[in-house]
């Protein structure tokens, strides 16, 4: 997918400098996770990157075409997990702790700072999806009601001393780190993810509750299948809770 000259400018007036393989969409006021969801139902190219910055957030998502059972694709969520962790050691300071949860949430410095998510047009782990699409949804300011110590399970860009981490150059390097990612999956390296991946996952080895395709689940979060499941031990047993269970479902009726 070729990106014409005039790519959108994100908040401040930057504007995205993106690699050939992408074109930006700038979407003021609007989701722009629902907005690629749109788009892609529609049919756009995969690629396709959606951004909006408001209220102190920065919200993007990214359309992709898998060629795969929706039960393997759905590493994609992985692949961009990893590339923005990797996009804020590029970009924050050096002391900034920055770790995953499996759910898809975001952690600086022990505390959530956003997360990313992803839906495809059929939840059928056998099925190959006509779209994927990944949201990002990053807090880069607390709101005025946010004390310090006030929610302490929760954070900023700011709060934590990167609110020198422009939103235009953070959305160009997830862009740039999770293709390699991508490119990485559909050359064979799924260990290198996996091995990359594990080693940011928080929690493991804790007690933890989730939802298993809307059945809550609590219990020891014991490690990573080699499909990216979570293992959990629960009261009734060990339970393996697949990735693809993450996906949200955006079938058109």
């Amino acid at each position: 997918m070729t990106m014409g000259s005039d790519t959108p400018p994100l908040a401040g007036g930057d504007a995205l400098r993106l690699q050939p393989l992408f074109q930006a969409m700038a979407t003021p006021g609007l989701d722009p996770f629902a907005v690629a969801c749109d788009e892609a139902a529609r049919g756009t190219d995969a690629g396709l990157i959606t951004h909006d910055v408001s209220s102190g957030q920065l919200r993007a998502a990214l359309v992709l075409a898998p060629e795969e059972a929706l039960e393997t694709a759905v590493a994609a969520l992985v692949a961009c997990s990893v590339g923005f962790q990797n996009a804020m050691g590029e970009l924050a300071p050096p002391e900034t702790a920055v770790f995953l949860t499996w759910q898809g949430g975001i952690l600086l410095n022990g505390a959530s700072c956003g997360r990313l998510r992803v839906a495809a047009d059929s939840v059928d782990p056998a099925h190959v999806p006509g779209w994927l699409v990944i949201g990002l949804e990053v807090r880069l300011t607390s709101p005025g009601d946010d004390e310090p110590g006030h929610f302490p399970d929760r954070t900023s860009l700011d709060a934590e001393g990167c609110g020198d981490v422009r939103p235009a150059l953070l959305l160009e390097s997830w862009a740039r780190h999770s293709l390699v990612w991508l490119n990485g999956l559909q050359e064979g390296a799924r260990d290198a993810l996996f091995d990359a991946w594990h080693g940011l996952v928080d929690g493991i080895g804790g007690t933890i509750a989730v939802q298993d395709r809307g059945t809550p689940r609590a219990g020891l979060f014991e490690g990573l299948g080699p499909d990216f499941a979570m293992r959990l031990k629960t009261d009734a047993g060990e339970v393996s809770i697949p990735l693809v269970s993450l996906v949200e479902s955006k079938e058109r009726t």
